[in-house]
C-alpha cells in the first residue's frame, strides 16, 4: 500500500488497510482536524445538519443559562483579556465607523420600504441582532 502524507501534520503515513482511503495519519490532534474540517463543511453544505445544530445549541443554552456569567466570574484573565481586545476594536471602530452615526436630516426623505435595524450601543458598536421592519412614509399638507 502506499505511503501517504497527512494534511494536518505534514507527516508521511501507511494507511490502515481496512481504511485504504485513510488520508489523515492516525495521530489523535490529526484526527481531531479531520473531524473540524468535516463539521465546518457538513454546516456549510447540509441545510438539515445545520438545523441540527442550531436546535441543539439552543436547547443547551436553554438548559445553561448562567454559563457565560459563571465562566467569566471564575475566569477573570479570560475577561480582562476580552475587555483590552474590544478596546482595540473601539479604536478602529472610532477611526472607521461600524454604524453611521449621522443624526442630521436627509436631504431626501426616506422612502417606504422594508428595512434592517440593528441596535447601537454607546460605545458605537452594532450589535449582531437586526430587526427586519417596514417603513411606510406617510404625508399629509399641514396648514399653517
Amino acid at each position: 500500500m502506499a505511503i501517504k502524507q497527512c494534511p494536518a501534520c505534514g507527516q508521511s503515513f501507511q494507511p490502515r488497510p481496512q481504511v485504504p482511503l485513510q488520508t489523515y495519519c492516525s495521530a489523535p490532534s490529526c484526527q481531531q482536524h479531520r473531524k473540524r474540517q468535516w463539521h465546518r463543511n457538513k454546516l456549510k453544505t447540509d441545510p438539515d445538519y445545520q438545523e441540527n445544530q442550531q436546535r441543539a445549541q439552543q436547547s443547551w443554552i436553554e438548559r445553561n443559562p448562567d454559563y457565560w456569567r459563571q465562566y467569566r466570574k471564575s475566569h477573570p484573565k479570560y475577561v480582562d483579556r476580552n475587555r483590552t481586545l474590544q478596546r482595540t476594536r473601539n479604536a478602529k471602530a472610532k477611526t472607521n465607523p461600524i454604524a453611521n452615526m449621522d443624526a442630521s436630516t436627509p436631504a431626501k426623505l426616506l422612502p417606504s420600504g422594508i428595512y434592517r435595524l440593528s441596535l447601537v450601543t454607546e460605545a458605537n458598536i452594532a450589535k449582531m441582532d437586526a430587526w427586519i421592519v417596514e417603513i411606510t412614509a406617510h404625508a399629509c399638507e399641514c396648514r399653517q
